[in-house]
């Protein structure tokens, strides 16, 4: 297997760890986003929407990182990591919706503007962060794991921009539940960092 990545990138960082954590073997392949490596023709036949990351296994292509955590658990057959029966499925799915959407427009955008200077109002995104952060740390009061009761694919896919939030201005001390939830996905067994940035509240 390859992954095409990027060390700054969140997304990515999801499917390198989640590798990592399942002790598949893989080769990392940085892709060079500040030269448009993305944007160019042979990547593109990769990911048609020049985006990392991407995992290529023998002649099959997965874009997107929750597509790559959902390809891995199902062709490997983890199924701690992604439940088989119809509830423990969607408890997971819940998780992976919201790291798309509330977790992209939220704390992976605040992060985005100190670390890539993007142009979104630093204010509204810094809000949105702390509103899936009351969210967070409400759910995680009854239980230590977001979709079951042990870890699963949910929590890979929530952790690397929970955990670099700060750099993007959000600040954690008010959520010592997501805390203590950060520190344990960082005590299994062949994780891997999120490369740390100082900027933001890391500065």
């Amino acid at each position: 297997m390859k992954l095409y990545y990027h060390p700054l990138s969140g997304h990515a960082h999801r499917a390198h760890l989640f590798l990592s954590l399942i002790g598949q073997d893989f080769e990392l392949i940085e892709v060079d986003l500040a030269n448009g490596e993305h944007k160019q023709p042979p990547f593109l036949k990769l990911n048609s929407f020049g985006q990392i990351p991407v995992l290529v296994d023998g002649e099959t292509i997965i874009q997107d990182s929750n597509a790559i955590l959902v390809y891995l658990a199902k062709k490997l057959g983890k199924k701690d990591w992604l439940p088989e029966d119809a509830i423990g499925a969607a408890k997971v799915e819940r998780w992976l919706s919201i790291a798309a959407g509330q977790i992209a427009y939220g704390p992976a955008a605040a992060r985005l503007v100190t670390v890539f200077g993007a142009k979104f109002n630093t204010d509204e995104v810094i809000g949105r962060a702390h509103d899936l952060l009351k969210i967070v740390e409400g759910e995680l009061a009854a239980r230590q794991w977001l979709a079951a009761d042990h870890v699963t694919i949910a929590d890979v896919a929530l952790y690397s921009y929970i955990a670099r939030a700060p750099e993007g201005n959000v600040d954690l001390a008010a959520y010592p539940k997501v805390g203590a939830w950060l520190a344990r996905i960082e005590q299994l067994p062949s994780f891997v960092p999120f490369v740390k940035t100082p900027v933001g509240l890391a500065a």
